[in-house]
Parts: C-alpha cells; structure tokens; sequence
C-alpha cells in the first residue's frame, strides 16, 4: 500500500486513497481545502461508526476480531490474543501502523503504555461497539462533534 501510494504521488497524484483490506494510506487533501476523512467502526456491528479520524498524509490501520476472528497469537503463550477487541493505529507509515496495531492485539492491555514510546502513532481500542481508550494524542485526529474539518 506504501508503495502504491508513492507511485501514485510520483505519477503527479499527491491527493490519494489507498485501502487494502481496510488498512488506508492518505496522501494529501480529500477536496482542495479538505482533510481526508475515515470513520472507524466498532469490531461487533460494522456498522456502528464509532469517531472519524481526518487529516491529511496519514496512516489508519486496524487489527482485531471483527473481521476474521482471534486471529492473533500472544507470542508468550501460543494462544489466540483475547484480550482487546480492536485497535485503531493512526500515524505518517501504513507499514508501521498496521505493525503497531497487531503488536498491541498481542500485547494487550500493555499496549496502553508502550504506545507512548511510540513517537507520531496513536491509538485507539474498541471494545464491543465503543471506544474504550484513546492514547493522548489520538483525539487531534478526531473531527470534531458534527463532522467537517478540523481546525
């Protein structure tokens, strides 16, 4: 997806989305004046939008069970990870994110701390159909309550 992105902007497309399997990676505006905006849903109903991250070149990538399950081991025990539900990783590198979203399935509730150490990545775990916990920096992302623009 990195890839794709940057020949994309390299062929003259500095404004661009590119998803796969619902890891994006955003290259500059939406719309002339626009952030990007992706809503993030919670990992049992698809469709309950739980916040909309936006911005401009940026990274989402989510890692959980919605989608396939306890699929994660908890490299300690061997195990599936069951701790978390869902976490969201926001920041510059698709590649890091999506890195960054799975370890922290894996870590569990150590993920909390270990993603401050993490310069320019935020993150938020989904519970069921709500948020349950953002990193400090993980609301700059966040439009504002009636959509649009962040200032």
């Amino acid at each position: 997806m990195e890839r794709a992105a940057r020949m994309l902007h390299e062929a003259g497309a500095p404004d661009s989305y590119v998803n796969g399997g619902g890891d994006i990676r955003l290259g500059g505006a939406a719309a002339p004046g626009l952030p990007h905006g992706i809503g993030i849903t919670g990992p049992v109903r698809r469709g309950r939008l739980l916040t909309v991250v936006s911005g401009r070149d940026f990274a989402v990538a989510t890692s959980g069970t919605g989608e396939r399950g306890a699929h994660i081991l908890d490299p300690r025990s061997g195990v599936p990870a069951r701790g978390l539900l869902s976490v969201t990783v926001v920041g510059p590198s698709l590649t890091w994110a999506g890195t960054y979203a799975t370890a922290a399935i894996a870590m569990g509730e150590r993920a909390k701390d270990w993603i401050a150490s993490v310069d320019g990545y935020e993150l938020l775990i989904a519970d069921h159909d709500a948020m349950v916990w953002s990193s400090d920096g993980f609301a700059r992302w966040c439009e504002p309550a009636g959509g649009g623009p962040r200032p």
